[in-house]
């Protein structure tokens, strides 16, 4: 098949690039990115060469130059991972995740429908459902409520393109996954900016108490069950993607300072953000009938792998790290 991958410089989408061309998922696979600040081509170096692969500079928001590159590349299918995804960065400006998320998404499917595109996977978030109470988890009929800007995006989004299959018959499948964390993740997240602080002796802000409950989900499982929701899920359904393995933020942070065999005075208890969701919980059995994908990574293994990756790659972190993540963090932690 051959693949209209968006955002695939950002994190989860370049892993899925280097999983899809290192294992034959796909005989051709084209890149479409803005290279936002979370966007690094660096992330596809081993792949850039690859004649099955073609990188394009551009915007979802960009209809026409969507409908242009449908026209020319004639895709089987649209990967859809574009998107404004940090929560705090949602509550310092609302209005990109509102204009990427929502319009660019709309863009896109408006584009996808008149191209005759076979299928459009439409990657989201288990942070539609808001704070679950114990011992509840959420399946794919789950009530959707978000409680930040960037959560609501994504579930604006994901009903619109749930609307076109309903509308216009438009083969959407929605995926929503629990956290991500891995190698070449930005390090504004939980996991990367523990690691890269921890390495350089800084101090580890911990909202509130940090007992909010997270679901570990490793990226390349996750680009396995975007690979499997693609092959072998329905069009008009809704796929959830869960690591198995719920954790206090606290307690991951306590294993990252174990692994790296650093103090835990090291975290410093900060001011909660706003809104903040005390804890996520999904099901993952409808995937799992559907195409008996299960998660493979252990959340130690993953862990461990993830923690030497940013070990040995100083020099990316150093990179990603200077300008406009500087000014973020001081932007959102400074008064904290």
């Amino acid at each position: 098949m051959k693949w209209l991958v968006t955002g695939g410089a950002g994190f989860i989408g370049s892993a899925f690039i280097r999983l899809a061309l290192g294992g034959g998922w796909a005989r051709r696979v084209v890149n479409l990115d803005k290279l936002t600040y979370a966007g690094n081509l660096e992330n596809l170096a081993g792949v850039q060469a690859d004649p099955r692969y073609r990188f394009v500079h551009g915007d979802i928001c960009d209809t026409r130059l969507v409908e242009r590159l449908l026209e020319e590349e004639r895709p089987d299918a649209i990967i859809h991972f574009a998107a404004e995804s940090h929560v705090d960065r949602s509550i310092l400006g609302p209005e990109a995740f509102i204009e990427t998320n929502v319009r660019g998404t709309f863009s896109l499917l408006e584009a996808a429908r008149k191209a005759g595109v076979a299928r459009f996977l439409h990657v989201s978030t288990d942070e539609v459902y808001g704070s679950i109470e114990e011992p509840h988890e959420a399946d794919e009929s789950w009530p959707l409520r978000p409680s930040s800007p960037y959560s609501a995006s994504k579930a604006g989004s994901d009903l619109l393109a749930l609307s076109y299959w309903t509308t216009f018959r438009l083969p959407v499948i929605v995926t929503r996954a629990s956290n991500n964390y891995g190698p070449y993740q930005f390090p504004e997240k939980l996991i990367p900016l523990m690691i890269s602080n921890a390495l350089e002796e800084k101090s580890l802000p911990i909202y509130g108490d940090g007992m909010q409950v997270r679901d570990w989900l490793y990226v390349d499982d996750h680009c396995r069950a975007i690979r499997a929701a693609l092959e072998r899920g329905e069009p008009g359904e809704i796929y959830n993607i869960g690591g198995a393995r719920a954790l206090p933020n606290r307690r991951v942070v306590e294993m990252i300072l174990e692994m790296l065999g650093k103090p835990y005075s090291l975290m410093t208890q900060v001011k909660d953000r706003p809104g903040h969701d005390r804890r996520y919980a999904i099901t993952t059995e409808k995937l799992a009938r559907a195409s008996g994908w299960r998660p493979e990574v252990p959340f130690e293994e993953g862990l461990e792998r993830t923690i030497r990756w940013y070990r040995d790659n100083p020099g990316w972190v150093a990179r990603v790290k200077s300008g406009e993540y500087q000014k973020y963090y001081e932007q959102n932690y400074a008064n904290r």
